[in-house]
């Protein structure tokens, strides 16, 4: 039964009946006819008897309900423990009970709430009807590439200044001398401070949404851009920090240069633009020794081997005279070291095996440094997309970040 055209149904019959009424008041307030009392007797049986169909209809759905709600009617859906109706951002059983209304009495049989639920876009009779969908909160997506050296740099926050500047000690002076009791030793001019300048550079990226997946989705939609902004705008950073030319952008590990890391801090590997890892092939095994020991044992602390993946499965093939791999895993509880110092893997390293090309290197990374002003902010865009029934969003950030000491940096570089 179509309810929603018995209750007009009722109106109707019920404003015959206080027309008949408003007549007579306004005749002088007499009393009803014998014609007007039978007719308003009539019209009232009518009313009560759609009153009764309405009510046997409402009953009967509030059953079909209940039975829906029962235990085990639809496994994994759970219990409705706080009476209220489950009509979440996934579907929701309301929505489940009026497409089952639906597939039983059609369109006419939906009440204005449960044509609500089902109802999607437009067509000329005002919207039309979708079969409930479940939105899983999980991305499906390729697994993201891992942005390593953010984490181990030193990252520092600008509140007010529009940069930073970090001291170096350009040139020391030299050692102190023995002298006697009295004595202040030689006077020494040598002592040079410098200064590296941070200056952080705006970094943005804008997208666009669809309003009704917005909508049919319970704004998960928006959650999902807000983090793949956050993502996105990691990635560019992380790029900029292995080969940033250091122009309105950071200053990369891998890039050359006097203001970060010199070339006097590369360290040849390969021979003839290439690594070979042929079985009695030393070279590579001892080069990658040389590059460790470039480095003061005060770094090896905290120092990491940086390379891309393709990297890492070239020296892990590094092989004895005999055939046995030189490169052993480490044990379960200990972390994969390269000659005890373990690595990072970056998507974002080089890995191009190329004469006088880079391919990774050793360092201790808290001394590249990192400036932020501005966190990543995230705008909403309503207005401006309106007419394409969309919603804009604008991701900002400001960051800069360089190498401040280059001996805490040993490159590796192919030789030609």
């Amino acid at each position: 039964m179509d309810i929603n055209a018995k209750r007009q149904e009722r109106a109707g019959l019920a404003k015959q009946a206080r027309d008949i009424l408003t007549a007579a008041e306004n005749d002088g307030g007499r009393n009803l006819t014998a014609e007007e009392s039978t007719k308003f007797d009539r019209l009232m049986e009518q009313v009560d008897g759609c009153d009764a169909q309405i009510e046997r209809e409402e009953k009967l759905r509030a059953k079909e309900r209940s039975i829906d709600d029962e235990p085990g009617d639809q496994p994994g859906r759970g219990d409705d423990r706080d009476g209220g109706e489950r009509n979440g951002p996934d579907g929701g059983d309301a929505q489940m009970r009026a497409f089952r209304q639906y597939l039983i009495g059609g369109r006419a049989s939906l009440s204005p709430e449960q044509a609500r639920t089902l109802i999607a876009g437009s067509d000329p009779e005002g919207g039309y009807l979708v079969a409930p969908q479940q939105f899983v909160t999980e991305l499906v997506q390729a697994v993201d590439d891992a942005v390593q050296l953010r984490g181990l740099a030193t990252v520092h926050r600008l509140t007010e200044a529009a940069s930073l500047g970090i001291p170096t000690l350009d040139t020391d002076m030299n050692d102190a001398e023995w002298t006697s009791e009295v004595g202040t030793g030689s006077q020494d001019d040598a002592l040079r401070l410098g200064k590296r300048e941070l200056t952080p550079n705006p970094l943005a990226k804008r997208t666009k949404i669809s309003r009704k997946l917005l909508r049919l989705t319970a704004n998960r939609a928006e959650n999902l851009v807000r983090e793949r902004l956050g993502y996105k705008f990691a990635v560019s950073e992380e790029k900029a920090y292995m080969v940033g030319d250091g122009n309105k952008k950071p200053l990369g590990v891998f890039t050359a240069s006097s203001a970060g890391i010199p070339t006097s801090r590369d360290v040849e590997i390969g021979t003839g633009g290439a690594i070979p890892t042929a079985a009695g092939s030393f070279t590579v095994a001892d080069q990658l020794i040389d590059a460790k020991y470039a480095l003061k044992a005060a770094y090896w602390r905290r120092a990491r081997w940086l390379y891309h993946r393709d990297l890492v499965k070239t020296i892990r093939k590094l092989k004895t005279t005999d055939g046995q791999y030189i490169w052993k895993a480490g044990l379960s509880d200990q972390p994969d070291t390269i000659l005890e110092v373990p690595y990072v893997v970056s998507e974002y390293a080089p890995n191009t095996i190329t004469a006088n090309g880079y391919v990774g290197m050793i360092a201790d990374f808290s001394f590249y440094h990192i400036a932020d002003a501005l966190n990543l902010e995230i705008q909403r865009l309503v207005e401006l997309y309106a007419e394409a029934n969309q919603v804009g969003f604008i991701g900002r950030r400001e960051v800069d970040g360089m190498p401040v000491l280059a001996e805490a940096f040993v490159r590796l570089k192919v030789k030609a």
